[in-house]
């Protein structure tokens, strides 16, 4: 049984995560300050601190877990499919709810540029990413596929590529999109 502090703390460190996400989207990682943070949170700017030791280290949890969250839904995605092909409609289908401009799109478009300048975010990203792939091929293997993982490498790039460019041009929500990467496997697979 925890304390009450403690219960308190986790608390804390939950609003702190959930402000976190609600303000990557709507400023930027970079422009998300340690000020912005703790008013979101309700809390003050020592509070921060307190739980963190830098407002680096809040977002790059809040973008994790959003990712781990995602990477998590991959089983009752494909629990859904009874082919190959099935598991891409699947697949798409639960993408179609990233418009590219919206929040969650927004935050993991966001990480994913602070990535690049966050050697722990970028491999907290690389570990989520290996782990959908290595799902994704598993499942792709136990149905015939041939060459599962790199078929789920592909199908990952291209299921991210998607919602980035369709916050960029809307056109790409379309059946043809589904039929060319439904190509990626057979039909009866």
């Amino acid at each position: 049984m925890s304390s009450p502090a403690a219960a308190r703390g986790q608390e804390v460190r939950a609003r702190l995560l959930a402000a976190a996400a609600e303000l990557i989207p709507e400023r930027g990682w970079s422009a998300v300050s340690t000020r912005a943070l703790a008013e979101r949170a309700g809390v003050s700017s020592s509070v921060v601190h307190y739980h963190y030791p830098s407002i680096q280290a809040v977002l790059r949890e809040a973008a994790l877990g959003l990712i781990a969250r995602l990477v998590g839904e991959l089983d009752t995605v494909l629990a859904g499919a009874a082919t190959a092909a099935g598991a891409i409609g699947e697949l798409l289908a639960a993408i179609r709810a990233y418009s590219g401009t919206d929040p969650v799109s927004l935050l993991a478009i966001e990480t994913y540029l602070a990535a690049s300048r966050d050697e722990q975010l970028r491999a907290g990203i690389a570990e989520a990413l290996a782990e959908f792939r290595a799902r994704l091929g598993h499942w792709l293997g136990e149905h015939a596929i041939p060459a599962p993982e790199p078929t789920a490498a592909v199908l990952a790039a291209a299921l991210d590529g998607l919602v980035l460019h369709r916050g960029l041009d809307t056109d790409l929500d379309s059946a043809t999109i589904d039929e060319v990467l439904a190509r990626l496997v057979p039909q009866d697979g």
